[in-house]
């Protein structure tokens, strides 16, 4: 059921009608739906139904907000954290250390000294070098990392060239060709308990196709290695499946995605490990924004509202689609270029899209914005950074404060040597 639906003509979060939230918060405003957020984790679990063991980490990135976290901690999800800030994050929510992956393909040496100091459960190591640093810093602490060995398959993903991670000319793992040679020598260095192979092509994947390519290719790695002679009990297969953002898309069920790992993996006898984000958050969220001003152009007018790039990057940054609804639709259609108050060409949300009509002064929201949202915010421009709203039956919170302008000049100095 879509928590984000129509009772008499306005748009409702769960039992709270969107405009209260507008005059209570004020706009633009993250808002996601609780129920939804623990129906998703739960659909995902039962898609897996049919892989006896299985350990289920959040993919942080997509929605790192602690109310957020605080949910999924309570549904028995990890985290997959790709920084220190992130691991933090996890911890201040309530997740087990040991239910934490560290991914990543830049951590610094502090932030694996971090991982171990914090006792988390996994480091998915991404070169060799990487390897060999945690080693020496695990023996130096007298400790062992449990680490895996995260390959690259070269498989396209079928997704937008900047969200995809499994191809060859990707900066992420290492070629599966070089990865049995590579393992051997980590496997040996004091300090590394190495268990396994990680694996993620990308993200926003719309067919199945790519990722049993790749898990089939795992799989005969992880059969390789044990003949090796290496005991592998843990298989990280990533996340990536993605959702519907607009009419006509047709992303897997999640029972058609557990049903074909559960075929392909039936013979590794492994922990499986899986870090959804997008399809857990995506559809659980939307950005609710005020009409500013509706601006005639050459062709069609130019709705011009009060989120902007820095609110919601991803129109700028992929030409992503993002469905445009009215609060209080009247019914009328109208085509038009949707855009925010940025000043850049980019600042884009819609071109020449048919739409609701809104005029000035209404309220709109930009649906599927629960993942890759807030967490992309920026200032630019100056703007205030964005705020998040939880909404739980017919109560909701701010989980996340408008952080003004003036707060973050704040933090900046003039040099007292400037006259």
């Amino acid at each position: 059921m879509d928590q984000f639906a129509l009772r008499d003509g306005v748009l409702h979060a769960e039992d709270i009608p969107l405009p209260r939230i507008a005059e209570e918060v004020g706009t633009p405003v993250y808002v996601y739906s609780r129920a939804m957020l623990e129906r998703h984790a739960q659909e995902f679990r039962d898609g897996l139904k049919d892989v006896p063991r299985k350990h289920l980490a959040f993919a942080i990135k997509s929605n790192p907000n602690l109310g957020v976290l605080r949910v999924l901690a309570r549904q028995g999800y990890g985290a997959d954290v790709v920084s220190g800030g992130e691991l933090e994050r996890a911890l201040a929510a309530g997740m087990a250390p040991e239910d934490i992956v560290f991914s990543g393909v830049g951590k610094t040496r502090a932030e694996l000294a971090q991982g171990l100091d914090r006792g988390i459960g996994q480091f998915n190591i991404e070169h060799e070098p990487e390897g060999i640093a945690l080693a020496e810093i695990a023996l130096a602490k007298e400790m062992t990392a449990r680490a895996v060995l995260r390959v690259n398959p070269d498989v396209d993903a079928g997704t937008h060239a900047k969200i995809s991670t499994g191809k060859a000319d990707n900066k992420f793992g290492v070629g599966i060709d070089v990865a049995p040679a590579m393992f051997d020598r980590l496997a040996a260095l004091p300090g590394l308990q190495m268990r396994g192979i990680a694996v993620h092509i990308g993200s926003q994947l719309t067919s199945l196709d790519p990722l049993e390519s790749a898990f089939t290719r795992v799989g005969r790695l992880v059969a390789d290695l044990r003949a090796g002679g290496h005991n592998i009990t843990h298989v990280d297969l990533g996340g990536g499946l993605g959702v519907s953002y607009k009419p006509g898309d047709n992303p897997p069920s999640m029972a058609d995605y557990g049903a074909m790992v559960a075929r392909v993996t039936k013979d590794w006898d492994v922990t499986l490990m899986f870090e959804p984000g997008r399809v857990i958050a995506g559809n659980t969220g939307v950005l609710l924004t005020e009409v500013l001003w509706v601006k005639p152009g050459a062709t069609n007018p130019f709705v011009i509202v009060d989120a902007a790039m820095n609110d919601l990057a991803r129109p700028a940054l992929y030409d992503a689609y993002h469905d445009f609804v009215a609060v209080q639709p009247s019914g009328e259609k109208m085509t038009a270029s949707i855009v925010g108050p940025v000043c850049e060409t980019g600042d884009t949300f819609a071109r020449d899209r048919v739409t609701d009509k809104v005029e000035a002064g209404d309220l709109a929201v930009f649906r599927t914005a629960g993942a890759y949202g807030a967490t992309m915010a920026s200032t630019y421009n100056s703007r205030s950074l964005v705020p998040e709203v939880l909404v739980d039956g017919d109560r909701y919170i701010k989980v996340a404060d408008r952080i003004a302008a003036s707060t973050i000049m704040a933090a900046e100095r003039v040099p007292d040597w400037i006259d």
